[in-house]
């Protein structure tokens, strides 16, 4: 059994560093209790009613959500004190400045970050069976979380491929938006929800497009969605993974923020090369954290490494795999399994705060 041995403070102890931390760890502490409240101000649809309706009192932002008032102003107190709101005490009114709203109010701007704690809904729900994972080294499957997680993944990841995915990333990558103009066949593999795959064939209506997941209300999720935009006569979702999906002489592969969660990342790469045209690319989108512990010290290096802990590794390990990577385990070890799976071209060909894109062949 571990021990642990008691910390008493000396004369050694710089008192104003212990101050400092312990304020930093209240901090954090607070922006994990308020992150509830800002899941709970997209789920009701707060931050949207207030988006762009100017100053309001807690009783007409209660009318305009059909909800109870004493609730909706006790959610105000707490997006006033994390200045996520602004409060004029004079009138007693609230005000969502549309900066904020464009990052919690609208799902369609690029800007959208509300998703992020619909996923942390089924990430603290899962402590009790880290603690057992982190004891025993079993994993945990992508399938044990709650639903809250699927929705919450495609939610927080959507706002970024639509801003970048067509205009960006497809166009950095050599010769491939000309083959999607004239029609290609594209595999995109871990598609979740699909939104990649929609987005795609939204802009590229000559190509066929196969989305790929392991995880089967995930694939049906993604039906539903492609059919709603009528892109069902050239998008097709498949329950598959990414060691043995289907398919032949694909001109484009695609695996956007999943290929380090599987357990086997070697063996996807394989598939890959195994499934690509003779001219075909692979676009890999992985995470922009580093293998190097220092250098993910920032407020997004930290979110996609504490991410890491509790939903990509346990992934990946409860796939029993021959190697679960992590999602920083960087480009060094990502590029020399695609080097052993026969994939030996491999250039960056976009990168975004949070965000790295390969551009790999044969």
């Amino acid at each position: 059994m571990a021990t642990s041995a008691a910390v008493t403070p000396g004369a050694a102890m710089d008192e104003d560093r212990v101050m400092e931390f312990l304020e930093q760890v209240i901090t954090d502490g607070g922006a994990a209790v308020a992150g509830l409240c800002t899941s709970l101000g997209d789920r009701l649809g707060l931050y949207t009613a207030m988006a762009g309706a100017g100053p309001l009192t807690s009783a007409q932002l209660a009318t305009r959500t059909g909800l109870v008032e004493r609730y909706v102003r006790e959610w105000l107190g707490a997006q006033v004190a994390g200045e996520y709101v602004t409060y004029d005490p004079a009138q007693d009114t609230y005000l969502l400045p549309d900066a904020h709203a464009a990052v919690l109010a609208d799902p369609d701007l690029p800007t959208y970050a509300a998703g992020f704690f619909t996923m942390m809904q089924a990430v603290y729900g899962t402590e009790d069976t880290l603690v057992e994972a982190f004891r025993t080294g079993a994993g945990v499957g992508w399938e044990e979380h709650a639903p809250a997680l699927f929705a919450g993944t495609a939610k927080f990841f959507r706002p970024g491929y639509t801003a970048a995915l067509v205009p960006e990333w497809l166009a950095s990558l050599d010769g491939v938006v000309d083959k999607l103009e004239r029609g290609a066949t594209v595999a995109d593999v871990g598609c979740g929800y699909g939104y990649s795959t929609a987005l795609m064939a939204q802009a590229y209506p000559a190509s066929q497009f196969w989305g790929f997941d392991f995880h089967g209300p995930s694939v049906e999720a993604a039906r539903g969605i492609a059919a709603e935009q009528g892109l069902a006569d050239r998008v097709r979702f498949e329950t598959a993974t990414a060691q043995d999906f289907p398919g032949v002489d694909y001109e484009l592969i695609t695996f956007f923020d999943c290929l380090h969660d599987t357990g086997d990342p070697g063996g996807a790469l394989r598939r890959a090369e195994q499934t690509l045209a003779d001219d075909g690319t692979c676009m890999i989108v992985e995470p922009n954290a580093s293998a190097h512990a220092q250098e993910n010290a920032t407020p997004i290096g930290r979110a996609l490494t504490a991410a890491s802990v509790a939903v990509c590794l346990p992934s990946a390990l409860a796939q029993h795999g021959p190697q679960a990577m992590g999602n920083h385990a960087g480009e060094d070890a990502m590029r020399a399994l695609a080097d052993e799976a026969g994939l030996h071209s491999w250039k960056l060909a976009a990168e975004s705060p949070v965000n790295r894109v390969y551009d790999v062949g044969r």
